[in-house]
């Protein structure tokens, strides 16, 4: 986890050092960890010609687009460090080579003034192409460098005009550099080919896509983005599952990744103490062209091969990724000697790879793994998922039967008198 630290001068710097148990000399280290901590976000702004475009509370996307920087610009934290670039800003014309080409840095990445930063954003207006590839390409450049959250915030109406620069397979060359750089989109009033299109670079990420529609969304969606920057970031830690339980690396709480290979199996294992409670999820991305039609199973076994609780999801070749999850409860126990149990995860999916696809290396796996206090009253979390709904089923069984015995007691009763009459 990387942790930021705010320092500041005389006793106060000495004491914060103290408290985090850093043997360096204060000063040395406030300016050495600012500068290696300090979270970077870049805005990439489309400023394509179809920007124009009059939908958005009765104003155009390019005006809606500079009211939400100009609001998350004063609500930027001060500890961040954020830039601006933008896509189809400068070239007018129709040829697509010089077109492609298009996308500046609008506003360094760096401490925000936000004085110099609103007026280079209120000399925009919609002009050219849209090469959301090439634009990917210059942000992760400008975000080069440094320790701390990165983070590329994309906001688009369309789709990328430059193929074949596929900005999702840009995407994911960016995520498999392992530099910790996520990538959020934003489609302002997208159709079905550019909400694909934004989803799938936001999914190679680990990002998020959101559909926007009205200014106000924007606004709030781009600052949650910037200010989650600012919040400590969880480092995976690489691990390396087994074929079977008995040789299966030991985890604690954690996030970790690994790879599995299509069709494989992969063993973990944790131990979870009486009053305990298990929370694991996982997710594997089909980081290359897969058949449709897949799924993913985590399994919570006992050490002698039992199943405790399974969690399953499936797929169909519309996502990129596909996450699943599971919650075992360990009861108390009344002898003060009882030890830790050994549960075993299981990670199988039934991805396979489509013609001509390579299998090497395997699918990334990302496996969360927490030991938490359970709840009060284990058995009603472990009764099949319906906890105390238990009760309610069983008062509805009841009212059922009851309800049954009444009405076919009054339909004899209604046969018997329209006999009589």
């Amino acid at each position: 986890m990387i942790r930021r630290q705010r320092l500041a001068a005389g006793v106060c710097a000495l004491l914060a050092t103290l408290t985090a148990g850093i043997a360096f000399p204060a000063g040395a280290v406030a300016d050495e960890t600012d500068q290696a901590a300090a979270p970077k976000v870049e805005l990439v702004l489309d400023v394509s010609g179809s920007m124009r475009a009059r939908d958005i509370d009765g104003g155009s996307r390019m005006a809606a687009a500079k009211q939400a920087f100009n609001e998350v610009l004063d609500a930027t934290p001060e500890e961040v460090q954020l830039g601006i670039r933008t896509l189809g800003a400068n070239y007018r014309g129709n040829d697509r080579k010089t077109g492609c080409k298009d996308t500046a840095q609008l506003y360094p990445v760096g401490p925000l003034n936000r004085t110099e930063a609103k007026t280079a954003v209120a000399t925009l207006a919609p002009t050219g192409w849209t090469p959301i590839g090439p634009a990917l390409l210059k942000a992760a450049t400008d975000l080069d460098g440094g320790d701390g959250t990165r983070r590329i915030v994309l906001i688009s109406d369309g789709e990328d005009t430059c193929q074949p620069l596929d900005p999702c397979e840009v995407a994911r060359e960016i995520a498999a550099k392992g530099i910790g750089l996520t990538i959020d989109t934003l489609g302002l009033v997208p159709d079905a080919k550019t909400r694909d299109q934004l989803s799938c670079i936001a999914d190679a990420t680990g990002g998020t896509y959101t559909d926007v529609r009205h200014k106000e969304e924007l606004s709030d969606k781009v600052g949650q983005l910037v200010d989650r920057a600012a919040d400590p970031v969880v480092t995976p830690v690489a691990t390396q599952g087994a074929t079977q339980c008995s040789s299966a690396p030991a985890l604690k709480s954690g996030l970790y990744t690994d790879r599995e290979e299509f069709g494989q199996q992969r063993w973990y294992k944790v131990d979870v103490n009486p009053g305990q409670e298990l929370r694991a999820s996982v997710s594997v991305a089909d980081d290359r062209a897969v058949n449709p039609d897949y799924g993913v199973l985590l399994r919570a076994v006992t050490a002698h091969g039992r199943e405790i609780v399974r969690g399953e999801a499936a797929g169909n070749g519309r996502t990129d990724m596909i996450s699943t999850g599971l919650r075992y409860p360990k009861p108390e126990s009344d002898d003060d000697t009882a030890s830790a149990e050994t549960v075993c995860l299981q990670v199988t999916n039934s991805f396979s790879a489509a013609a001509g696809v390579k299998t090497t290396p395997g699918l990334p796996l990302e496996l969360t793994v927490d030991v938490v206090d359970g709840p009060d009253k284990v058995s009603d979390v472990a009764s099949f998922g319906l906890g105390r709904g238990w009760w309610l089923l069983g008062a509805l069984v009841l009212t059922g039967f009851v309800a049954g015995l009444l009405w076919g007691w009054v339909s004899r009763w209604r046969v018997a008198v329209w006999r009589t009459n």
